[in-house]
């Protein structure tokens, strides 16, 4: 049964109810990795004392055990709510730390680019259907004709420079020899 916030000051301490504010939107996204586990830790810690003391009192309501204070507990109705709150704010902590696990996972936009770049290089511009139109076929992939020259414009530059400065100095040789 869902409790509201409202409600909640009612089951749980102030401790309690700061560590459950931090399992709430941005300030749970805001946490660290290892605020998020300590929290976490805290909050376990808090439902599973939570969750025994919850026990005991439902083994002393039918009777099973012996009191632990002067009269047997005759309802354990805010322990067993303190335990769902807590439960909840766990299952918020573990879903934060799935959503960043998962997010790590993916692989970044700079590998991706690199693998289609290996994959088009692979392909060598050749493709499997044809690249004429066919009927009720819909559209086809016309590759280009035109290859992307690959070599750098200044170093075609300096190395047609290179060979003419030395193809005017054998000139210029050749015209002192006659």
């Amino acid at each position: 049964m869902a409790v509201s916030r409202k409600n909640e000051e009612r089951f749980l301490d102030s401790d309690e109810r700061q560590l459950l504010d931090k399992t709430r939107g941005a300030q749970l996204s805001g946490l660290s990795d290892q605020d998020l586990i300590g929290t976490l830790r805290m909050l376990r810690e808090r439902q599973l004392r939570a969750r025994a003391i919850a026990n005991r009192q439902r083994r002393e309501m039918r009777g099973k055990s012996e009191p632990r204070s002067s009269a047997p507990a005759t309802r354990n109705d805010g322990t067993e709510r303190k335990n769902e709150i807590l439960t909840g704010a766990i299952k918020r902590i573990n879903n934060e730390r799935n959503r960043r696990a998962a997010a790590s996972a993916q692989p970044s936009q700079t590998s991706l680019a690199r693998k289609a770049f290996r994959l088009k290089k692979a392909a060598d511009g050749r493709s499997a259907t044809p690249s004429y139109k066919t009927a009720n076929e819909g559209m086809r992939d016309v590759p280009n004709t035109k290859y992307e020259d690959l070599s750098r414009r200044m170093e075609i530059g300096r190395v047609v420079k290179a060979v003419a400065t030395a193809q005017a100095k054998r000139d210029a040789r050749q015209d002192d020899l006659n």
